[in-house]
């Protein structure tokens, strides 16, 4: 007997959810305000901006830059990231989950910080054609936490709240999902320290991708 679908989109986020780049996304902020000869963040507040979108992340990790400097601090972060990106990669077993969803047909989604340039690059990549059925990028929505992410993508394939599922690695995936009025899973491995996600309340918390793939053949 075939098991009744629960959830009809599935969205993720990207990095340190499905994408191994937590480190080097903390590094290239790191190095970028070394370069402008700015305070460096510690790792901690550093991988906690990510997930949003650039300027609010820069804003953030580094608070109180004059406003005209952003975009320079901006610039030297693409610079570093762009120079390493090549050496990134999908987390193991990545690919064989988001296969086994397609199966099942689901609609798979991405919901990032990332602006669009970015996340197409690594979306062109010949393993990942035709596995996302949508995207959503934060400089042509608004930013997480704000759920108009979701909001979009739940109305582009006509699904409900109730049978959308956001899955991300920080406290801003979970608090979009909350604010979209969405189930949400957790992953430990990425951006945020897992026991932030308690409070809003994801439906599990996965601490290897190979734990996420199980939960939702049997509970997606």
């Amino acid at each position: 007997m075939t098991r009744t679908r629960r959830f009809d989109l599935i969205a993720f986020d990207w990095d340190g959810t499905l994408f191994d780049s937590t480190a080097l996304i903390v590094r290239s902020i790191q190095n970028a305000c070394r370069d402008i000869q700015v305070a460096v963040p510690d790792d901690q507040r550093a991988a906690y901006v990510i997930g949003l979108g650039l300027r609010d992340a820069l804003e953030y990790a580094v608070p109180g830059l004059p406003p005209e400097r952003y975009p320079e601090l901006g610039a030297r972060y693409r610079h570093h990231y762009l120079a390493s990106q090549h050496e990134l990669s999908l987390f193991t077993g990545t690919l064989q989950m988001l296969r086994a969803l397609k199966e099942r047909q689901h609609f798979l989604a991405v919901a990032t910080g990332k602006n669009r340039r970015g996340l197409d690059d690594v979306l062109g990549l010949t393993e990942l054609r035709g596995l996302f059925d949508g995207s959503r990028t934060a400089d042509e929505t608004f930013s997480k936490p704000h759920p108009r992410m979701l909001q979009e993508l739940m109305a582009e394939f006509g699904v409900d709240p109730t049978r959308t599922l956001m899955i991300g690695d920080t406290t801003h995936d979970l608090q979009m999902a909350v604010n979209a009025g969405t189930p949400s899973v957790g992953v430990s491995f990425g951006a945020h320290d897992h026991e932030s996600f308690v409070p809003l309340s994801p439906l599990f918390i996965a601490h290897s991708t190979r734990e996420l793939h199980d939960w939702l053949l049997n509970h997606g």
